[in-house]
């Protein structure tokens, strides 16, 4: 996925980059390649979570499996999006203090993703690293 930088700013273009998501996207393991691939190089280590169905196949064959679970650790709260039944999208906003979770919601994939680019913007802001992995991620 690539895309040249809209000339609307970090939150412009990260809006934009999710909107690209929205579309592109229809199941988990997609957003876990998209966020595991090149975008998790635009955000501090540890940011993106993932969770994996291995089946005995997977395992004696030693791949990882598939992608069913995508937590995004931000300031104050995590993005969670994961496989739900029927292989619907189910995502969540976790209220999070002192590392503990204390409060659960149930939000659109569309609010999840308007969260994400928060969240990777606010990262973006405070570390010039990942704002320049961000800005390459999206010229590229």
């Amino acid at each position: 996925m690539t895309m040249e930088p809209s000339g609307l700013g970090p939150m412009g273009d990260v809006q934009l980059l999710a909107a690209m998501l929205g579309a592109d996207q229809a199941e988990v393991a997609s957003y876990a390649r998209v966020l595991s691939g090149a975008l998790a190089a635009a955000l501090p280590a540890g940011m993106v979570e993932l969770g994996y169905h291995r089946t005995v196949g997977d395992r004696l064959a030693a791949r990882p499996g598939r992608a069913i679970r995508v937590v995004v650790h931000g300031e104050n709260r995590d993005l969670e999006l994961r496989e739900g039944r029927g292989g619907q999208i189910e995502a969540e906003l976790h209220q999070v203090v002192r590392g503990v979770v204390i409060s659960r919601r149930g939000i659109s994939v569309e609010e999840w993703l308007h969260a994400l680019a928060e969240d990777i913007t606010r990262a973006a802001a405070r570390d010039t690293a990942a704002r320049a992995a961000l800005e390459r991620l999206l010229r590229s």
